[in-house]
């Protein structure tokens, strides 16, 4: 077996408590704890080594195929978004805020539902089959997302309720929510962060009710699919959907950061949306990308049983936005409970401005870190989970630096850097 040297840089090194919230069973005292003793390398695509896991009261049995630790175990229920006067919330708010003001339904109540404490453990089906995401799709990883089981999962998107949602009856609704991705390690990368989701359907008559002369308008019709369109959407529908989509979505940004917002629009690919676009806004003399949104997948839509609407969908990230607006150089501050954090946003409203003031003017501590390990089984994901379990919240950044491969066991050498 090739057996590869890894060279490791990694900054602000420290131990950290894990949450003694979390049940796993199974698992012997002394395991838990950091080791001078060689790791395997798939230690974190196997731990925690139990037979089964408690979760937010429900138990899930364990396979080939389970790969959450502790540290992310433990930060399951904490739910920042809802914390009152943290940043995530600030944000949820403001979004709600905005929404709740300026789209009122037929009966004065609000036209969008919120939905901020939905479980995060979800099904493979509902994070992946729900969204037309093949099978084959990158996305569903082992080495990307942290599994439960073959079968539950940690959302990785909010857009894992949206099938269930709409199922539901809803034609309106926001829904945010912690995600977990297994991800690199620097302050703009985290492995739970928060997302907003956004649907909206319409029927014909909403869709075409303002339209002049627009009776005999049609949202469906057997064509074929372009850049532009679906193959069952009409044009006319289409471009009203994706009018309305960029129209809510300026507005709230820019009610957040202000007139005069500059905002530019991206086509891209998701899975469950087309044409689907990623939208920039120009902040500080620096364009920024701050959401992806498109038309939803029609077969999406009517196997969630509203086959006579069409509509939109939105994601974004509360942490991006609340780094963009506050200022917060760092993701992990999300987490921090020291109150020089905390206090610095607290105000009489959700719209007060607010500029986050550093807490540390220290330098950071580098470690360089090296270790053999087998090429095939190896995922840098592994490192970075064990990483994140030994150290926490601490460690501030690492990078692979050099890459050597012996002689000995393998031909060629590789030194990659980064």
């Amino acid at each position: 077996m090739a057996m590869l040297w890894k060279f490791m840089r990694v900054a602000k090194y420290s131990k950290t408590a894990l949450s003694p919230k979390v049940k796993v069973r199974g698992i012997p005292t002394h395991s838990r704890h950091s080791s001078s003793k060689s790791v395997p390398s798939d230690f974190a695509a196997s731990a925690p080594c139990s037979n089964t896991v408690e979760l937010l009261g429900k138990t899930y049995p364990q396979d080939d195929y389970s790969n959450v630790t502790e540290k992310i175990l433990s930060k399951v229920g904490k739910n920042l978004h809802n914390r009152k006067h943290h940043p995530l919330w600030l944000i949820k708010e403001q979004v709600k805020d905005h929404f709740y003001k300026h789209y009122i339904g037929r009966r004065g109540t609000p036209l969008f539902s919120v939905y901020d404490g939905l479980s995060p453990v979800v099904t493979v089906q509902q994070n992946f089959d729900s969204l037309l995401i093949p099978q084959n799709h990158a996305s569903r990883r082992k080495e990307d997302n942290y599994y439960l089981n073959r079968d539950h999962m940690l959302r990785a998107h909010t857009s894992a309720h949206q099938w269930d949602l709409i199922h539901s009856g809803l034609d309106a609704f926001l829904a945010v929510g912690d995600v977990y991705r297994r991800d690199t390690i620097d302050n703009t990368h985290y492995p739970v962060f928060h997302q907003m989701e956004g649907v909206r359907l319409f029927s014909c008559h909403e869709l075409f009710s303002n339209i002049k002369d627009g009776e005999g308008l049609q949202l469906f019709e057997r064509g074929h699919r372009t850049a532009h369109k679906q193959e069952c959407h009409t044009m006319e529908a289409v471009r009203l959907v994706e009018f309305n989509l960029k129209q809510v979505l300026t507005k709230l940004m820019t009610h957040i950061f202000g007139d005069g917002l500059q905002v530019r629009w991206v086509d891209c690919y998701f899975p469950f949306t087309h044409p689907s676009f990623e939208m920039e806004i120009n902040f500080q003399g620096e364009w920024m990308e701050v959401l992806g949104c498109g038309v939803m997948e029609q077969q999406l839509v009517n196997s969630a049983g509203a086959q006579d609407k069409i509509g939109w969908a939105f994601g974004l990230g509360l942490e991006r936005l609340a780094m963009i607006l506050y200022d917060i150089p760092d993701i992990r501050l999300f987490w921090s409970e020291d109150e020089r954090f905390l206090k610095q946003f607290i105000g009489p409203h959700i719209w007060q401005k607010i500029k986050f003031q550093p807490l540390s003017r220290y330098p950071p501590l580098i470690n360089d870190i090296s270790f053999w390990l087998p090429s095939e089984t190896y995922s840098e994901n592994d490192f970075y989970d064990l990483v994140r379990t030994v150290g926490g919240d601490l460690i501030e950044k690492v990078v692979l630096v050099d890459e050597f491969a012996h002689p000995k066991f393998q031909r060629s050498a590789t030194t990659p850097s980064y």
